[in-house]
């Protein structure tokens, strides 16, 4: 297997099936694992509908919620697939955007991909969300000695073991600063690579606070001098790999004839 895709979630009726549905039309050899924390509307019933009609969707649901980063270390414990990303279930990233996210990885350019936000289209995006973003990229950048711009991007994809060396401890949003922080410790290049995100408001259900953004910058402190131990890795399956830039490759195509 390829790809695992671990989709946390809490109460998001409103779109869950549709980012499934999203995920499930990308044309790449996957596996879903979709972490429910603890919704109380009509998500675990939209789940298991979903679960009972595709084999590859896994869904675990915790019995309380335990916030995001919680989720993703539930859903990295049962992944099967050689390599990993986080998809936020709120219909704001693209899964459109996973045949370039995974692009330089299988093709052995690198290990490590981040979609970034600002390099590529974006709309509803809050001004201070957004300087509070670029501040904490800004802050990554000067601690960590790297040079990428969007820190906080929903899409981080690697290779499954090195997600799984970074011994991940954050519950809450805390998560993703301790992810870009833990891969640049080990010592890893960080590709980027731009993404659409549709950016929606606190009235639609948006999570992140203020508070998630000083909590972010005292994470990126805490882990600067982490010391891991960077994993031995196995090369990518051959035939899983060219499966994969097949599919690539007929997007791009069926991309390029729409627009034409």
């Amino acid at each position: 297997m390829l790809l695992s895709v671990i989709i946390p979630c809490y109460n998001e009726e409103k779109t869950i099936r549709e980012i499934v549905e999203l995920v499930q039309a990308v044309r790449i050899e996957k596996e879903i694992i979709i972490v429910d924390d603890c919704s109380s509307d009509r998500t675990p019933e939209i789940l298991k509908e979903i679960a009972s009609n595709d084999p590859m969707i896994r869904v675990i649901r915790h019995s309380k919620n335990r916030g995001k980063g919680e989720a993703i270390r539930s859903g990295l414990s049962v992944v099967r697939g050689e390599i990993v990303i986080i998809q936020d279930a709120d219909l704001e990233y693209d899964p459109n955007d996973y045949y370039e996210l995974i692009r330089p990885i299988v093709m052995g350019k690198v290990d490590v991909v981040f979609g970034s936000r600002f390099l590529g289209r974006h709309t509803g995006m809050y001004f201070w969300n957004a300087v509070g973003n670029k501040f904490l990229t800004m802050m990554t950048n000067f601690l960590y000695n790297c040079w990428i711009s969007d820190m906080e991007t929903c899409y981080k994809v690697m290779r499954t073991d090195i997600m799984r060396s970074l011994d991940l401890q954050s519950n809450d949003f805390r998560i993703e600063p301790e992810i870009a922080a833990k891969v640049l410790r080990l010592g890893y290049r960080i590709f980027e690579v731009p993404v659409s995100y549709m950016g929606r408001t606190y009235e639609e259900g948006k999570k992140i606070k203020k508070r998630d953004g000083l909590l972010a910058i005292w994470t990126l402190l805490r882990y600067r001098n982490w010391k891991g131990v960077a994993p031995k890795m196995k090369p990518i399956d051959p035939a899983a790999a060219e499966m994969a830039l097949l599919a690539m490759r007929e997007a791009r195509a069926m991309c390029l004839s729409h627009n034409g």
